[in-house]
């Protein structure tokens, strides 16, 4: 993926895109956004996603294994748990439990040439 958006700019552009219900991995993203190795780094970026002037649903994105990591980010512990239970999702001991039936793919279903 090629553009002149920065690096944090063009994860949230990506997160922006995840339909309600969905949910993906911050690997996903990276690879989309053609860093691969860069997880962790969407992972920073979802933590600072509050700061940005339109919403980012940052509770969508969590690791490859559907464990919600970054839930102390949301203001309260289980606020992340409650925005995606009220999208579909089961959430049980902090891990979707439907996360292959909910996993969005960036990749797959977004159009080439984004």
């Amino acid at each position: 993926m090629v553009n002149d958006l920065s690096f944090f700019e063009t994860v949230y552009q990506v997160a922006r895109m995840i339909p309600e219900g969905r949910v993906t991995s911050y690997g996903a993203i990276a690879k989309f956004i053609g860093s691969p190795q860069a997880a962790r780094m969407v992972g920073y970026a979802m933590n600072g996603s509050h700061t940005q002037k339109e919403f980012v649903p940052a509770h969508r994105v969590v690791n490859r294994n559907g464990m919600l990591t970054g839930k102390h980010h949301f203001g309260g512990p289980e606020t992340m748990r409650e925005l995606l239970e009220s999208e579909g999702a089961i959430v049980e001991e902090n891990q979707i439990k439907n996360f292959k039936e909910l996993f969005w793919d960036p990749g797959k279903e977004l159009m080439e040439g984004y």
